[in-house]
This record gives structure tokens, C-alpha cells and sequence, in this order.
């Protein structure tokens, strides 16, 4: 299981605090995000466009203090991630002056 931090927004908006999501296959970005949707299908399109699955403008991907967002989404997890130690987060970026 791939624990999921999601900014308030998206709690708010699936009704959740963290999530944890199963994944079949390598644990990507890409594959943690489909299992996101398909569990929380309110999700769909909040976290990456649909037609070009780009990770939208202002939330970055995070793991183990690292920045993932500008990774490749076919990217392994960290092993952490994949064992269920620490969570992979999506996180709403700041914008602004």
C-alpha cells in the first residue's frame, strides 16, 4: 500500500485526510495517480490534465524530502514510498509575490 498526503483542497473535495492506495505493477507517480482516481474518481482531472496526464500547473509531487515533479511519471518510488514508511504527497504550490 502507497500511503497519499493530498493538499487541503483535494482532501476536502474526496473527503479524506491521507489515503492509501494499492498499485499493481512498479510504483510510479503515474500508477500511485491511477489508483488515485480509480478509488476517488471525484479526483479525476484535480491533479493531472486529462487528455495530456501533465501533472497540473500548481501542485508539485513529493517523496522523502525529495521534489519529484519535474521526474519522469514512469519514475520508481522510493523504496520508503513502496513500503509504506513515508508517504507520497502531492502538494499545493505557492504562487505569488
Amino acid at each position: 500500500m502507497i500511503r497519499v498526503t493530498l493538499p487541503a483542497h483535494l482532501r476536502t473535495l474526496a473527503r479524506v485526510d491521507e489515503v492509501a492506495v494499492e498499485v499493481s505493477g512498479a510504483a510510479t507517480p503515474r500508477t500511485v495517480i491511477d489508483a488515485l482516481e480509480a478509488c476517488y474518481p471525484v479526483l479525476r482531472g484535480t491533479i493531472r490534465d486529462q487528455v495530456t496526464q501533465q501533472r497540473r500547473p500548481f501542485l508539485r509531487f513529493f517523496a522523502c524530502e525529495e521534489d519529484l515533479s519535474h521526474d519522469s511519471p514512469d519514475h520508481p518510488l522510493p523504496e520508503p514510498v513502496i513500503a509504506g514508511r513515508e508517504p507520497f504527497m502531492i502538494v499545493g504550490a505557492m504562487a505569488g509575490g
